[in-house]
């Protein structure tokens, strides 16, 4: 009895341990099979995410359509005209608009009074050499009095002329006031030599200044794009915003810079100019003088008196020897 007791626990344990193998084998197959099911099967919620979601107007209401292909054309045109920096002429006009008025004004104003003051300067124009060299000779010469040297100033248009002439009226004054009568009528000549190159250093100026204020104005405009659009990851919508400001800043110093350089040049032209008539007005002064006439006269009187002092020594020995 107790043999059979035994044998019917050994059969109980057996078939316990059979069911439970069975179990794991079921589960291990599950596993296996969920796990290749997971492999094999892509994966198309993402894609469908990625999926670009596009509006399209269909009998007059905006209807989402999906499509798996991507962006349509015109959509991928206006992202590369937001990120696209504009180089060529056309493309700056079309990004900056009105704003370009006032670029185009200043540019238009340095244009035209530097072509103007290059025109004024010229050196014929202001010294013109033969009428200085053939007035000049003729006063040395003495064949010019007051009244005939003032008529052939007034005759002549040029700046140096009229400096002659400030001086010519006080003919046979002492030299400090010729001097004086002559560095009047220089300065008033100055001024008018020096005109309008305030308005070439002035564009120099307030072009940048302009190209600034475009600066602020486009950074403002591209952040306030940010905010509103809720694109503040988006660093290349930031990126174009700034350069399109600073299109403004490029167009401004494009426009100083020229003008600076001319400005400079024709400041110094003027100052060249200056120091010939100078030169010329000196030696007027040494002619027109009291001191100077005075000199001059004596300078004739002697060369007069030289030719009959020769004469009269040559005729002494003459009648000594006839005496003799």
């Amino acid at each position: 009895m107790i043999k059979l007791n035994s044998n019917q626990q050994y059969s109980t344990g057996s078939s316990a341990d059979l069911q439970r193998g069975t179990q794991l084998r079921f589960l291990v197959k599950l596993l296996v099979i969920c796990g290749l099911w997971l492999i094999l099967t892509p994966d198309s919620s993402p894609a469908q995410e990625r999926l670009p979601k596009v509006v399209e107007s269909v009998n007059g209401e905006l209807v989402e359509v999906k499509d798996p292909n991507g962006p349509l054309p015109e959509a991928l045109e206006q992202m590369e005209r937001g990120t696209k920096i504009p180089f060529t002429p056309q493309e700056i006009i079309e990004e900056l608009k009105y704003f370009l008025l006032p670029f185009v004004i200043a540019s238009i104003i340095s244009m035209w009074f530097i072509i103007e003051r290059l025109v004024i300067l010229r050196s014929g124009r202001v010294i013109p050499r033969h009428f200085v060299t053939r007035f000049l000779k003729l006063l040395k010469d003495g064949k010019l009095n007051s009244r005939s040297a003032l008529k052939l100033c007034d005759e002549n248009p040029s700046p140096i002329a009229s400096v002659f002439a400030h001086g010519i009226r006080k003919w046979g004054k002492p030299s400090v006031e010729v001097e004086q009568a002559i560095i009047d009528g220089g300065e008033r000549q100055l001024s008018q030599l020096r005109k309008h190159l305030r308005v070439i250093n002035g564009v120099a100026t307030v072009a940048p200044l302009m190209g600034l204020l475009g600066t602020v104005i486009g950074m403002i405009l591209a952040f306030n794009d940010i905010a509103n659009s809720s694109a503040m990851g988006k660093a290349e919508e930031l990126a174009g915003g700034i350069a399109l400001a600073l299109l403004t800043t490029a167009l401004g110093l494009g426009i100083a810079i020229p003008s600076l350089i001319m400005y400079m040049y024709l400041a110094g032209r003027v100052d060249g100019l200056v120091m010939e008539m100078d030169q010329s007005a000196q030696d007027l002064v040494h002619l027109i003088s009291a001191e100077g006439l005075a000199a001059s006269a004596a300078s004739r009187k002697s060369t007069s008196t030289a030719p009959a002092n020769t004469s009269k020594t040559k005729a002494k020995p003459d009648k000594t020897t006839s005496t003799s």
